[in-house]
């Protein structure tokens, strides 16, 4: 790594990118912003540009290119701006550029995320659908580019924390007995299920410990969020299913535990703020200051732990379903929550119905090896597809 890291933000906008921004910021010496993207808010990505003066802009089409060139020239600005998606993948895979913070939501981020791979890049995985719908394949690039793969989530990037040093992908090599992943629980951990049909897309955005995009939220409502954490957990670190559990933890410190065949559980602790995750990929395997305030145990007095209800939460075993099946099923899985998350922020779906639809789709699409990226591309696509015929039919 160089003494002054060169960094790309995909996604500037959101609450990732915003977090790693303010992380960068206080360590000015240390990072050099190369291009940031964007896929709507203009205004303030035109703003982030004054502010970090990145090479390159990105944005998805021509108009918002347009308003923001116009932006930046009123402002006095000298970034580039660029558009569409062959120029989130130009940007990512640029030279010149150390790292890679890939926060683009959705299945959008897939293809830039991949460019920065196969370019070699160091990076900050905050888009966890590029594990989700690719993961095999991902993972083979990871390893041909001799690329540096650390995790933003901050379940992953606690277990990563949590793990031996030299850990190679052997969980039994090194007495792991299994992950545990933390999850808050969301706000409906405690809500009686007569209530659920009534939920409204505020109140499932309505985060009680974090701050997060409005998908994300939802995600986090219906613990889908936690069944992606899953699929990626097993990529991420070679592990089976069987050895990965979800633990619900509504103080949100304890971000996740590994478990070791002696006993001994060890865990990574903090204040639920993305930007402790986001500091510790950017200087790994340094540390730097956050901006996050420390931890006080004693402020918080005790820690609770409980079980998922399969109930209140069926899209939990939905994603187990798809990781057994493996093959193009994640990929078919992510791409129906997409599009009932989007039904219901909308006001077209009930939210107790997530998970219906889900089910569905899944039921209705065969599941084949994902030997290729236009495979997984392709089962996408024909997910959302047979994903809106069944809301069609409901509706």
């Amino acid at each position: 790594m160089t003494s002054t890291q060169r960094l790309v933000v995909l996604g500037a906008t959101g609450s990732i990118g915003a977090s790693t921004l303010d992380v960068v910021e206080r360590h000015r010496d240390r990072f050099e912003v190369v291009a940031l993207t964007a896929h709507s808010r203009i205004d303030d990505l035109a703003r982030l540009c004054a502010r970090h003066s990145p090479r390159f802009a990105v944005v998805d089409g021509e108009g918002d290119a347009l308003r923001l060139r116009t932006l930046l020239r009123q402002a006095g600005v000298a970034t580039e701006v660029l558009a569409g998606s062959a120029a989130l993948e130009q940007v990512a895979a640029l030279p010149e550029v150390d790292a890679v913070m890939a926060a683009i939501v959705g299945a959008a981020g897939l293809r830039p995320t991949l460019a920065a791979v196969r370019a070699g890049k160091r990076v900050l995985l905050a888009n966890k659908e590029a594990l989700v719908m690719a993961g095999d394949l991902f993972m083979a690039e990871v390893c041909r580019a001799n690329a540096v793969l650390l995790p933003i989530d901050s379940e992953h990037n606690a277990v990563f924390q949590s793990l031996p040093a030299d850990y190679a992908g052997n969980l039994k090599a090194k007495g792991i007995r299994r992950i545990l992943l933390t999850a808050s629980g969301g706000p409906f951990r405690t809500l009686p299920l007569e209530q659920f049909a009534s939920i409204t897309p505020a109140q499932a955005c309505a985060h009680p410990k974090w701050v997060m995009g409005r998908k994300i939220s939802v995600d986090s409502a219906t613990m889908m969020n936690k069944g992606l954490e899953v699929i990626e957990a097993h990529y991420l670190f070679n592990a089976p299913a069987d050895c990965i559990e979800i633990v619900i933890h509504p103080q949100s410190v304890m971000h996740s535990m590994v478990q070791y065949i002696d006993g001994s559980v060890i865990a990574q602790l903090g204040n639920p703020d993305m930007r402790t995750p986001i500091a510790h990929a950017l200087a790994y395997p340094q540390r730097i200051d956050s901006g996050v305030a420390p931890l006080d145990l004693m402020q918080i007095g005790q820690l609770n732990f409980e079980r998922p209800d399969a109930a209140r939460f069926p899209c939990i075993e939905l994603a187990y379903r798809a990781l057994r099946q493996a093959g193009t099923a994640p990929a078919i899985l992510n791409a129906a929550n997409e599009v009932a998350v989007a039904e219901f922020l909308a006001d077209r779906l009930p939210f107790a119905r997530i998970a219906d639809v889900i089910a569905a789709t899944l039921d209705s699409q065969p599941t084949i090896a994902a030997t290729d990226l236009a495979t997984v591309t392709g089962a996408d696509v024909e997910a959302r597809s047979v994903a809106t015929s069944i809301l069609r039919r409901w509706q």
